[in-house]
This record gives C-alpha cells, structure tokens and sequence, in this order.
C-alpha cells in the first residue's frame, strides 16, 4: 500500500511517500481501505521532533491517527455486520491506502454524510463538542473564541451559535473573518488589529465587555492577552498551542476572579465519551446543522505540502489527505 512516512526529524520535506505492505486484521481488528485522513497541528510539531515526551515516536513512522473509509476485512472475532461499512476510527498511522482498529474504535458514518465531510470532524468534532459540554455555553453565555477559522474554531463558532449564545470570533484578515461572520458569528475581530482586546470587548458587549467563556485554541501571547477578557466567574479553555504553547495563566488571579480553568487534559476524553461524541457530531453534520469547513485537500504523495499549509494557517477550516 502507497503510506506517507516521516524519515527522520524535520520540516516538511521529510515526509515522503512510499510502499509498505498492506496491514492485515488481528483478532478483535478490522482493515479499513482508507478514504480520507484527518490531520491536527500537533502531527506538524511531532515532525518537527517536538512532544517527545508525550508522543514517543520513532523515525521512520506514518502519522495520523483519524481516518474515514469503508470496512474492507475482518480479523477474527469480529461481527459480520461490520463489513462494508462507511466509518471514522481512530487509528495509529493514518497516512496510508489502509488501516487497522478495534471496532470500539470505530463509529459508523451516515449515508448522507460524505466521508470527505466525514474525515475532517474526527477529532475536531470530538474536540468541540466536548469543550461546549464542559465550559457549560447556554444562550445567557457571552463567547470569545480565538482562531475562530480554523478547523476547529468554525465548529466552535457554529456550535455556540446553535446554543444560543453570543459569539465574537477572532481571526486574521478579512477572508477569514468574513468566513467567521457566516457561520454564525454574531460580531468578528481581527487579530492583526493591535486595538483587538478592546474591539473584543465591544463585540461582546454586556456591561463589562466581557466573555463568560473563552475558548483559546491557539495559545501563546494571543492567548495571555485574552485572558484579562474573561468575566469574574467565567470559564477559560486554553487548548489549543499552534503559536508553539498553551496559554499560561495565573492560577491566583484565576482564582481572584472565580474564573474556571479548563487545559488541554480536560479534553482527553474517555473512550464512551469519545464515541457519543463522535455520533452526535457525525449526525449534526447529517443533517446540516453543522458544516465542517475544508481548506484543501492534499493526496498522500502531497502529505509534506499538506503539513506547510497546516504549519502556515494561510488555508481557512481543516487540511485533509485523501488516500
């Protein structure tokens, strides 16, 4: 099978693509014959040699760890019912024509969602949905999300939307702000703007011009300038460290201002949880509550260009691989 492989520790040049032999199904696995795979900033910062203590990888190595496709084998002990199925799952080396999961690890894909749509909510979609569970968003909620036009962030922007609650999105440059405004956003803020902090607290509105609830999936010094926009008794979600960190904040003024901390544990999710998520972002996308928004999508011989549009953040919404 044709795989994208990381060689060695580097920039996107390291990612080439080659032949490897076809997976097969242990006991308790299925082969899935792979549609589309999901890629996430970390993969890039993984590349790049970074995470080690938390992603003890060796070069060479095929990354990803999403995929859409349909059920193709099945190894032993598994239920025929799976065979031929569209689904997600969530597995190890997903840059590759095929791949192995446990069924546990799979949720089935509805027949009117396509399975490039498919590929890009498999980890943002779990992502989004659980942070809106955790930070508690209801229609009384004033919310700010940071790199509101990313893959992630349109999902947040439209799920916020749907609860009712006010959403200010911040993003970079007109296109991506006029992305923002139409899935729902009820005011944008460029971030390149160096006024932003208080065009943010206009958009909010309220008293205070402050969010109840801060959704930071892009950390570093954008992050620490957001903090000071949470109200007394808010929630702040640093999640997210495309700029190269999670936000730091300080835990004794958080506590001064009966602020709640959420952090890139909190959105670990236990393998229940992941799977009804999952449904439930599958099935919103069904029935077009949702949209997910795609950038571009690369072939596994691209998987290097792939990695320097996520790197850049020039493309709006998700980068997608089609096998």
């Amino acid at each position: 099978m044709r795989a994208a492989q990381v060689t060695r520790f580097g920039d996107p040049s390291v990612l080439i693509t080659t032949d490897l032999p076809d997976p097969a199904p242990a006991p308790g696995e299925v082969l899935i014959d792979v549609a589309y795979a999901d890629t996430i900033f970390v993969e890039t910062q993984i590349r790049a040699g970074g995470g080690g203590d938390y992603f003890p990888v060796t070069p060479p190595y095929v990354p990803g760890g999403g995929v859409s496709g349909v059920v193709s084998a099945l190894g032993p002990d598994v239920p025929d019912e799976w065979l031929g199925r569209r689904v997600t799952a969530f597995v190890t080396g997903a840059y590759a024509e095929r791949a192995v999961a446990a069924p546990s690890a799979l949720t089935v894909v509805p027949d009117s969602l396509d399975l490039l749509d498919a590929a890009a909510l498999i980890h943002d979609g779990v992502t989004s949905t659980g942070l809106l569970e955790l930070t508690e968003v209801t229609e009384t909620d004033r919310v700010l999300i940071l790199g509101a036009s990313g893959g992630m962030g349109t999902l947040l922007v439209q799920l916020a939307h749907a609860r009712g609650a006010r959403v200010a999105g911040v993003a970079r440059g007109e296109a991506k702000l006029a992305l923002v405004r139409d899935l729902g956003a009820d005011a944008v803020v460029d971030a390149t703007s160096p006024d932003w902090p208080a065009l943010a607290r206009h958009a909010l509105g309220g008293s205070d011009g402050a969010a109840d609830v801060v959704l930071d999936g892009v950390g570093g010094q954008l992050g620490a300038t957001a903090f000071p926009l949470t109200a007394d008794g808010g929630r702040f979600s640093a999640h997210g460290a495309p700029t190269g960190g999670f936000t730091t904040v300080d835990t004794t003024e958080a506590e001064r201002h009966d602020i709640t901390l959420f952090g890139i544990a909190d959105v670990q999710f236990s393998p229940p949880d992941v799977s009804r998520l999952t449904t439930y972002t599958l099935g919103e996308a069904a029935a077009g509550r949702l949209r997910p928004v795609i950038g571009e999508v690369f072939s596994l011989e691209e998987a290097g260009a792939a990695h320097r549009a996520v790197e850049g953040r020039g493309l709006v919404g998700k980068v997608v691989l089609k096998a």
